[in-house]
């Protein structure tokens, strides 16, 4: 199997995020998502190695503007890819064929999961999607009755957890972590505490309004929106060591000397329990290519299929060797690729 060339320089590119700056527009322009993002800067530093094309340009900005930017239209004044951490929305699909993009493939990397992980130093914690929205919820339900949320410490919520304040450092709603952490966190706690259905009853049977009212976060300074990547959320768990952090799976395993993990569900964060899908708050990774750009742009075509090979996204590539939990489906994926596929509506 051919192996190809990783330098330290793409290595150090994933470690800090950093990306660099066009200087002609025959670079592939890639924006979104700060989860994919170091994904995505390995395969580019790789790509612009071991092919004749320029190495692509990869920026951050969070998931839903990486989307938003794909569908300001077509031309090379706009973005050819946007990476996400969570799936396109139908509302982002119907922006881009507003705008005049027509055909989106989208292209599954593989998966990652969403981890719990404080101070190196301190307590273990052992979560349940239920403790997470008992602490950060704007209401909970207390004694059968929807409170406004009186919990201080997290053995208030559950004695068997730490005597420690509950203090949270989540991403902003920019991130496509954010959506999932919502999703598999939030409205599943809320379900598991039995919030969801008095949330209903008080909606007038309403369940929309319910799994919104479930998101909705309390706001007295216990629970702290990231809009940056996560590295901003690591410096704020280090100067605030009872703070607990919401991660990417690869990054804290790039950071184990800084950061202790909690369970979830009983399940400890890893590559084979996010692969089997034992752990809970686990998702698919995605790019989102706009199929007008790639007869258009030099080696838009080329990249993609390199990104979804088997030596780069396989299970001994350098995708997984960095912390990305292999697709069992890459070879659909492939060809995919291959024959161009659009996806179609979502709804």
């Amino acid at each position: 199997m051919k192996k190809f060339l990783l330098t330290a320089s793409a290595a150090a590119i994933a470690l800090t995020g950093a990306a660099g700056t066009a200087a002609a527009r025959d670079q592939i322009q890639i924006a979104g998502s700060s989860t994919v993002l170091p994904y995505a800067s390995i395969v580019a530093e790789a790509f612009g190695e071991n092919t004749e094309f320029p190495t692509p340009v990869v920026e951050s900005g969070g998931s839903g503007a990486g989307r938003k930017k794909l569908c300001e239209g077509v031309g090379e004044n706009t973005i050819d890819i946007a990476n996400s951490s969570s799936r396109i929305k139908q509302s982002d699909i119907d922006l881009c064929a507003q705008n005049g993009v027509k055909e989106i493939q989208e292209v599954r990397i593989g998966y990652d999961g969403i981890v719990f992980a404080s101070d190196i130093n301190g307590p273990e914690y052992a979560f349940t999607p239920a403790d997470w929205h008992n602490a950060l919820a704007a209401k909970v339900l207390k004694d059968g009755e929807l409170v406004d949320n009186p919990y201080k410490k997290w053995n208030e919520i559950r004695a068997d957890l730490p005597d420690q304040a509950i203090l949270a450092f989540i991403p902003g709603t920019k991130h496509g972590t954010r959506e999932v952490f919502d999703e598999k966190v939030l409205v599943d706690g809320c379900e598991e505490n039995g919030a969801l259905e008095a949330l209903k009853a008080a909606n007038a049977g309403d369940g929309k309004a319910a799994e919104k009212a479930c998101m909705a976060l309390r706001t007295d300074g216990v629970s702290v929106d990231i809009d940056g990547d996560y590295t901003e959320t690591l410096a704020r768990v280090d100067a605030n060591k009872n703070g607990i952090g919401v991660f990417g799976l690869s990054f804290y395993q790039n950071n184990t000397d800084k950061l202790r993990v909690g369970t979830m569900g009983g399940v400890v964060p890893s590559v084979e329990t996010i692969a089997s899908g034992e752990y809970p708050v686990s998702r698919p990774l995605y790019f989102y290519v706009k199929n007008a750009h790639l007869d258009v742009i030099p080696g838009m075509q080329e990249y993609i299929e390199f990104f979804v090979s088997d030596e780069i996204a396989g299970p001994d590539g350098p995708l997984a060797a960095y912390g990305l939990v292999s697709d069992p489906e890459l070879a659909k994926t492939q060809e995919k690729v291959k024959n161009r596929v659009p996806m179609g509506a979502l709804n």
